[in-house]
């Protein structure tokens, strides 16, 4: 019974969102820039929400909580202030001209921008395959969070890979025939549904434990380090180097850049930024502090396993667990749909189209595009399944290798004189070495190329410092092509 009502729960709420996607199908029109787009209609509650859902995925749900159990709450600074502020500054700076140039150009993909600016359809495929080269990774974290969230869930009842498979199954599905207005309406639902199970489980937990304060004594009591600012992994080189490379990676995500483009009005994105800390940290505060929470109780946090489902398991009814078990699912299924989203259309509208076959129709490309998410989707569950590292690790690499473009797009949005050959040379040398760092540690190579050095600094820190100075230099001695056309991103904003 217990088994069947959190399975229930789980499985209906996914259905409900399938049904929302199905909804927005009906309304939707059959054109490309509507599909991946929805026609550059988005209001601002709705932008905000889907930008908030489409991030917190299980990165945040699952591995933030797990974070602040093993090294305490500071993980709240790191994502909730710095990345909360930090992402909402670069929200104006690229997002905002980002969209003045979409709105006039009629742009859908970051590549394309780029492509068109220099002239170049190498440029271009290159931005969209670093693009998906890391999407990889973080569509395989969401599968990676659902099937170890079902585990824990139903005490093992539900296999791994079958939690992975039940979110794989329905991203698929729902991406198929939802485009990013059902994506985007499914997203305003999840987000207002993350925001309330969250704060219901931790007002549930908090009671079962005394409240607060009686919570707060116990983590201190057990885990005293808790109690100070610093110290074991939060040192100043992996608070500083994960805020900025997140942020920044935040920003150049294909699901997240291309949200750039929707906002229907300047007001609109202007309102959304404006609004993205406040929002950020009502969800964060309740979700790691029930990990950091969770330290100071006499449980026990199976290896690989999730704190939230354990605490929830022990201090919540059934019910509850399965909601906020839901919630969790959900925040990865609004990520993973807008993931296979974004990079369907990179690599229709960047690779295949300029590539394979320039006169593709768009009902041509749109079977394409399903195709390619069915492939990416089932290929990132077969390595879920291998399980490469935690979700926080996993999440940071991808965060990482997406910081890489980050200099170089801001080069080419507001210097003019940023050249062609400026821009491949400060995309691809720094994400060649970061992506001979990652395999180095996945094949086990001897020596290992190092992520970190000396108090936790992420090499890929270094990397963004040399992509921005290779961008610069290179464009200073070579001349603009023939194609460039920097005119296209001279706009002014109001």
């Amino acid at each position: 019974m217990t088994l069947g009502l959190s399975l229930g729960v789980v499985v209906g709420y996914l259905v409900v969102a399938l049904a929302l996607g199905l909804v927005a199908y009906r309304v939707s029109e059959t054109t490309a820039e509507d599909y991946y787009l929805a026609s550059r209609s988005i209001g601002t509650l709705v932008l905000l929400f889907t930008t908030f859902a489409t991030l917190l995925s299980a990165f945040t749900f699952f591995g933030g909580p797990n974070l602040a159990y093993r090294a305490g709450p500071e993980w709240l600074i790191v994502m909730g202030t710095l990345d909360g502020v930090l992402f909402a500054v670069l929200w104006y700076v690229i997002g905002y001209k980002q969209w003045l140039i979409g709105a006039r150009n009629g742009y859908v993909t970051l590549g394309e921008m780029l492509g068109d600016r220099f002239g170049s359809t190498g440029l271009r495929a290159l931005v969209a395959g670093v693009s998906l080269l890391w999407l990889f990774p973080y569509v395989m974290l969401q599968q990676m969070g659902a099937g170890e969230a079902l585990v824990g869930l139903t005490n093992g009842a539900v296999p791994y890979w079958g939690g992975a498979a039940l979110i794989t199954a329905f991203m698929i599905l729902y991406v198929a025939v939802a485009g990013l207005r059902g994506v985007a309406w499914t997203d305003t639902l999840q987000g207002l549904f993350m925001l309330s199970v969250v704060w219901l489980a931790a007002a549930w937990v908090v009671s079962a434990l005394g409240g607060v304060g009686a919570a707060t004594e116990g983590m201190l009591a057990a885990r005293p380090e808790f109690g100070g600012f610093g110290g074991g992994t939060y040192t100043p080189g992996f608070i500083i180097s994960t805020a900025i490379t997140i942020a920044f990676g935040v920003t150049m995500f294909p699901q997240i850049n291309q949200r750039f483009f929707v906002a229907k009005s300047a007001a609109t994105l202007k309102r959304s930024f404006a609004l993205w800390p406040v929002l950020v940290l009502l969800l964060f505060v309740p979700a790691f502090m029930l990990g950091a929470w969770a330290a100071g109780t006499p449980l026990t946090v199976p290896e690989n396993a999730n704190v939230l489902p354990v605490v929830l398991n022990e201090y919540a009814p059934t019910w509850l667990a399965a909601v906020v078990v839901a919630g969790a699912m959900a925040a990865m299924m609004s990520s993973s749909d807008s993931m296979l989203l974004s990079g369907s259309s990179y690599f229709t509208r960047d690779l295949y189209r300029p590539l394979i076959d320039a006169e593709a129709s768009e009902r041509r490309e749109a079977w394409i595009a399903r195709i390619g998410v069915g492939a990416f989707a089932a290929l990132a569950f077969v390595a879920s399944l291998f399980r490469p590292g935690t979700l926080i690790e996993v999440g940071g690499t991808a965060f990482s290798g997406f910081a890489l473009l980050a200099l170089p797009v801001i080069c080419a949005l507001y210097w003019p004189r940023t050249t062609r050959t400026g821009m491949i040379a400060g995309v691809a040398v720094p994400q060649a070495i970061y992506l001979a760092v990652v395999l180095s540690a996945v094949v086990g190579a001897v020596p290992t190329l190092p992520r970190t050095v000396a108090g936790g600094w992420d090499v890929a820190l270094g990397l963004m410092v040399l992509s921005g100075a290779l961008t610069v230099g290179v464009s200073l001695v070579t001349a603009p092509s023939e194609e460039s056309d920097a005119s296209r991103f001279a706009v002014a904003g109001d």
